[in-house]
């Protein structure tokens, strides 16, 4: 069985596949109660964030997660959408609002997971 971060690592290298652009993974666990890792990347319009959630939606059937929710920031949907999967969130986001939020700034004191070399 796949441990927590084997799925977020497989998760982070699913949504750089889907061309979610500087792909970050954060283990964020010993900050907070609500959830272990953050998966954060930049997204060019509304129609990559769908591929990458469908593309999601196929991962989580096979691999024992589910969507608790999904929520956008902004009214049209397009600058923030957040998948929330329990353990693992993965923000969807433009470069305006990656800029303006700075999540990795904010959550610095997690654990930056270097996923790109490792096997899935």
């Amino acid at each position: 069985m796949k441990t927590v971060e084997q799925k977020a690592i497989e998760l982070a290298k699913l949504v750089e596949d889907g061309k979610g652009s500087d792909v970050v993974l954060l283990n964020i666990s010993e900050l907070n109660s609500w959830t272990d890792y953050f998966i954060i990347t930049s997204v060019n319009s509304s129609t990559q964030w769908q591929g990458i959630y469908k593309d999601v939606k196929d991962y989580i059937k096979e691999n024992d997660l589910e969507i608790h929710q999904t929520n956008r920031k902004s009214p049209d949907g397009d600058d923030w959408n957040l998948i929330d999967l329990g353990p693992i969130v993965i923000h969807l986001m433009t470069e305006r609002a990656r800029t303006f939020y700075e999540l990795e700034k904010l959550w610095h004191a997690g654990k930056k997971i270097e996923f790109h070399d490792l096997e899935k």
